[in-house]
């Protein structure tokens, strides 16, 4: 359902883009579709077709967010499924799947199908509604994971992300059941008798000193171990939110080399930042999974880089003020990530000589797009394909502004940190989206 927005697509010729292989070549779009490719679009160029000059950018295939809080319905004060487009169009996405924790939750097809077809009135990027695996997330029955998967908005993404499956027996029938139709459990590893609801801080010298009640990376590697085995046992497809330890990545890479049928995330967030920034007990670095140390990004980091794990998701969790500034154990978990996702993997991944831009295309777009099933995305930048692409300007430093996001929440853990890498165009379906930050024909302007 997600997919016509084609909505008076234009006729662009990008000139003199640089491919994420590192030849240079100009991309003409109409219609939807990438034309031509190479020396030929230029001459295919009509009098009618807008110029986009790119010299010294970087077209790459529009990025796909398997992890977006959008909080409508339930929550319009913190984020919208208009504003939280907006943010994603202007940091480079095409496509978002949103999580199923609003209220009430997506745990139904007519809930599934409402979500979609908001994201097509807002008009900036595929929408994809994330379907809840239990209903009410009460972790308790199976949710319509049947009329979800066959209801016009075609859901294969099933998450009870803000809680885990923790009982075994019902993650098992949840993947037994969404083999049939290819659906994948996308699970927030964390076994709640390993860490309690006021746990908030990586547990180790720095909570006990600022006396936080500690989580301890057990809590999310033995879910993660039970997982994996019930997809090898099942034969279906389980996918690890947000991994967050070195432990995790440890069992993933096991599980990778055993063929089992495992996928995983890494958010920017837990790319760069470390949990000592707590020690100012600055709500806004309170995220769940909790930030960890530095031996645990650099595992990350890793992993993420010779594929054990397979894709960024921003896990963007937009926060009205009232609910963030608290005391940090009373603060709500999440921080803002659409709009800064590129420039933290290129500051963390790129700069440091990590990843190129060919891996940057893999876990920004391809696999997630693949991990998701979703035909129309993460596609090489061919002739035949859709015109959904993101430029990217990879030198180019900003100091990140709160104040300037599109989201309608604040809670930005990147605020006054100068980043590289800026998303200069955005492409969806041949329209542009967004330039330079800005959002072009949308419901949000």
């Amino acid at each position: 359902m997600s997919q016509p927005i084609n909505n008076s697509a234009q006729t662009t010729l990008i000139r003199g883009a640089r491919m994420a292989g590192g030849e240079t070549s100009d991309i003409l779009s109409a219609n939807g579709v990438i034309v031509a490719v190479g020396a030929d679009a230029a001459a295919q160029t009509g009098e009618q077709a807008e110029v986009v000059e790119a010299d010294g950018l970087i077209a790459l295939p529009g990025f796909v967010d398997l992890h977006t809080h959008l909080r409508e319905p339930g929550r319009e004060d913190a984020e919208t499924i208009a504003t939280g487009s907006a943010a994603a169009a202007a940091g480079g996405f095409t496509a978002v799947l949103a999580m199923a924790n609003t209220s009430p939750v997506t745990d139904t097809a007519e809930a599934a199908e409402r979500i979609a077809e908001l994201g097509q009135r807002a008009g900036l990027v595929e929408v994809i509604p994330v379907g809840a695996v239990t209903a009410g997330l009460a972790g308790e029955q199976l949710a319509e994971l049947g009329l979800m998967a066959s209801s016009r908005a075609r859901v294969r993404v099933f998450s009870d992300d803000g809680k885990c499956v923790h009982d075994s027996r019902v993650m098992r029938r949840a993947l037994e059941y969404v083999k049939a139709f290819d659906g994948v459990i996308s699970q927030h590893a964390q076994d709640p008798n390993l860490a309690s609801k006021s746990s908030c801080c990586h547990e180790g010298e720095l909570s006990g000193r600022l006396g936080l009640p500690g989580w301890p990376s057990i809590a999310e590697e033995s879910i993660v171990a039970r997982d994996v085995m019930l997809a090898r046992h099942t034969g279906s497809r389980v996918h690890i939110a947000h991994v967050s330890t070195a432990g995790s990545v440890e069992v993933l890479r096991w599980a990778k080399a055993q063929g089992i049928n495992v996928t995983a995330e890494v958010t920017p967030h837990h790319l760069m930042l470390t949990t000592d920034l707590l020690a100012a007990y600055d709500p806004v670095f309170k995220v769940n999974p909790p930030l960890r140390p530095a031996e645990d990004v650099e595992a990350l980091r890793t992993a993420l880089a010779d594929g054990t794990i397979d894709a960024v998701a921003t896990d963007h969790a937009p926060h009205v003020r009232h609910d963030k500034e608290h005391a940090f154990i009373d603060a709500a978990f999440g921080m803002l990530g659409l709009e800064t996702a590129l420039p933290v993997v290129c500051t963390a991944m790129v700069e440091s000589g990590m990843m190129g831009w060919e891996r940057v295309a893999k876990v920004m777009s391809i696999a997630p797009a693949r991990i998701a099933r979703l035909a129309t995305q993460g596609r090489p930048l061919v002739p035949g394909a859709p015109a959904n692409l993101t430029l990217v300007d990879p030198h180019r430093e900003r100091v990140i502004d709160r104040s300037s996001s599109l989201s309608l929440s604040r809670n930005n853990p990147w605020h006054d940190r100068s980043l590289t890498g800026t998303v200069e165009l955005t492409m969806l379906q041949g329209r542009i989206t967004a330039r330079q930050g800005n959002v072009l024909g949308s419901a949000y302007e």
